[in-house]
């Protein structure tokens, strides 16, 4: 029979006395399950606007990622979408074979792949810029514009803390 698996022993962490010591810790009060559900939130507004273009928000965020950048190697892109390469690589592959990114090896580390827009890839990521705007603006439509900038702060800050997690397995 297999043996339930132990908590890793606590880490003092400033405020957790409070946590820890709450006799009742409703679910809707618990930062994970608060991210969790805005996140369905988010891709399901950006699924409802952005439906025809067919592309997930992760693709929308690879090829925002290079509008940007101009080109970038798939690790590069990784890291700054803060995905792991295999994800990373699928969707670029997928884009790809619908011509909207173009992926060439690149001339000095033959294991990379350099990675650009294509000129369909620039038109549709123009062409649904609007609507993605829109899913996010509608994802935090409850908040008025100093309590959208406190929580992209919050959040930025949150993120920072935990960055050297980046590419952790979270199940074992």
């Amino acid at each position: 029979m297999d043996e339930v698996p132990r908590a890793e022993p606590a880490q003092e962490v400033p405020g957790s006395e409070q946590v820890a010591e709450a006799p009742f810790w409703p679910l809707s009060e618990r930062p994970g399950f608060l991210a969790r559900r805005m996140h369905q939130i988010h891709v399901s507004l950006f699924s409802e606007r952005c439906a025809a273009f067919r592309i997930t928000p992760l693709q929308y965020s690879l090829l925002s990622l290079l509008r940007d950048l101009k080109e970038a190697d798939q690790t590069t892109l990784a890291n700054a979408a803060a995905l792991d390469r295999t994800t990373t690589t699928g969707a670029l592959k997928r884009l790809a074979a619908r011509g909207l990114v173009s992926r060439t090896t690149s001339p000095t580390d033959r294991r990379a792949q350099i990675c650009r827009l294509t000129e369909a890839g620039e038109a549709l990521h123009g062409t649904m810029e609007p609507a993605a705007r829109s899913a996010h603006a509608l994802t935090v439509a409850a908040l008025t514009p100093s309590e959208r900038k406190c929580l992209a702060e919050l959040l930025s800050r949150v993120i920072a803390d935990h960055d050297h997690r980046r590419g952790k397995a979270d199940i074992a």
